[in-house]
């Protein structure tokens, strides 16, 4: 289960060379409580890629990530710990899930689209650190051409002792003219003076037509063939300097930022740093039955198993090989086992991860440790309204074993019961807000099960509304 905590902010390593197993765990630990195995597994495949990083090339080339299967319940925090991890060494990560693919000749999307949305995440990701690079150059750019506009409209020109214009012959120089409306400009006087500025329209977007290989959508960019057909217009708008400094600086960090070298950017980091989260990858497993929906489940792993093992992609940004990607899979495999994925596919994923389910004490821990936990949440939104809400320890404790019991006796949904849990425990709390005569709301085990003692009792009014 993810906390997330706003007292800090993952700041992305620049190699992550210094960060050594135990100190991914201890980084995992901040947002996801227990998995102790899964976050060991995660950190060495994540340290062996560092360690991959020093050596030689013709070594590193024969060196293939170990890919992981997470195997366990819903809300336990398989996703999040994939995604943490990326984010903890500024990786592009994607998340998919494997029951959207279907096998190459019926409707659905193609295996091979994974790797290129991951392609478009790097983009994104390298243009946003472009961006930041080129934003200096790009505010003094703008700055420059604001005051060339305002010098063009007559701003700030200078004037008499007694406040009129001066005559034509009298005005100063042009330089004269820049130099007041620098000072001005600087010192925040002219920030609400409204100016007219030609601002480019969006460009049309992209075409998206279906391709027979598995009816994958392409986007097909139609400027690129048909140039100045679909070039975005250009139209007059009138705004304040203010505004008018934002378009400028938006316009001048697109134009110091190279598409190609992004783009070529992008496919080295998805070559080397990618990782792809394929969720749901029960829903797939199971041996070819021939006859109805399931008539391509093993269609799809045969599809995916090229791309895990290492293939070309062709993206229009240029060939991805995924021989290096990190392939990260999960299910909860409650149906179906892992033996039911065909062999090839089950040799892929040579490191297998139960994850625990949540217990009573994992979920008391879930609602009272991390910085931005439930039970925060809910005292910081009824505080907006002059309502203090207080959870006693065995509140909290109650509210954890109505979780557990659900779970147990329904579906088990893990941390995500407890959401429901809360919510049908404060429900006439957050209904009346302001209009509690009681400004003071103590929620102690008592106070838990007069609110959800009818429910959890019954097994089938806690299966539809627990």
């Amino acid at each position: 289960m993810v906390f997330y905590m706003p007292g800090r902010v993952e700041t992305p390593q620049a190699d992550g060379a210094g960060l050594l197993p135990r100190q991914i765990v201890a980084e995992l630990d901040r947002f996801i409580v227990g998995q102790s195995r899964a976050k060991r597994a995660v950190a060495i495949a994540l340290r062996n890629r560092m360690r991959r990083r020093k050596l030689p090339p013709e070594v590193a080339e024969e060196v293939m990530p170990k890919n992981i299967l997470m195997i366990g319940p819903t809300g336990v925090g398989k996703t999040e710990i994939a995604r943490r991890l990326a984010r903890l060494v500024g990786s592009p990560f994607l998340k998919v899930e494997a029951s959207k693919f279907t096998e190459v000749g019926y409707v659905g999307r193609d295996v091979e689209s994974m790797v290129r949305d991951l392609v478009e995440v790097a983009l994104d990701m390298a243009r946003q650190e472009r961006r930041e690079q080129v934003k200096g150059d790009a505010k003094r750019a703008a700055e420059r051409q604001l005051v060339d506009l305002l010098v063009a409209q007559g701003a700030s020109a200078p004037r008499t002792a007694d406040g009129s214009a001066l005559q034509r012959d009298d005005r100063p120089s042009a330089d004269l003219r820049r130099s007041v409306v620098e000072r001005e400009l600087e010192s925040g006087a002219l920030e609400e003076r409204m100016v007219e500025l030609d601002v480019s329209s969006p460009a049309p977007a992209a075409f998206k037509i279906f391709s027979q290989a598995g009816m994958e959508e392409l986007d097909m960019n139609l400027r690129d063939m048909l140039p100045g057909l679909f070039q975005g217009k250009s139209r007059r708008s009138r705004m304040t300097v203010r505004e008018a400094r934002e378009v400028l600086c938006r316009e001048e960090e697109e134009k110091l930022v190279d598409p190609d070298q992004i783009a070529r950017e992008a496919l080295r980091r998805v070559e080397q740093e990618g990782i792809l989260f394929i969720d749901e990858l029960d829903k797939v497993a199971g041996r070819e039955g021939g006859h109805g929906p399931d008539v391509s489940r093993e269609g799809v792993q045969r599809d995916l198993l090229p791309i895990v093992e290492g293939t070309l992609v062709h993206t229009k940004y240029g060939m991805v090989r995924t021989d290096h990607v990190l392939f990260i899979a999960a299910g909860a495999f409650h149906v179906s086992k892992p033996s039911d994925l065909i062999p090839e596919l089950q040799g892929r994923f040579p490191i297998r991860v139960e994850l625990e389910s949540l217990g009573r004490d994992e979920l008391v821990r879930i609602l009272t440790e991390p910085e931005s936990s439930l039970v925060r949440q809910y005292q910081s939104l009824l505080g907006t309204e002059g309502i203090e809400l207080e959870f006693t320890p065995d509140g909290v404790a109650a509210v954890a074993e109505v979780a557990e019991e659900v779970n147990r006796r329904t579906e088990n949904i893990g941390a995500r019961r407890l959401h429901t849990v809360m919510e049908r425990v404060l429900e006439e709390v957050s209904f009346a807000g302001a209009e509690l005569p009681q400004r003071r709301v103590i929620v102690d085990a008592s106070y838990v099960r007069q609110r959800v003692a009818d429910i959890a009792s019954d097994a089938d009014l806690s299966r539809f509304i627990l």
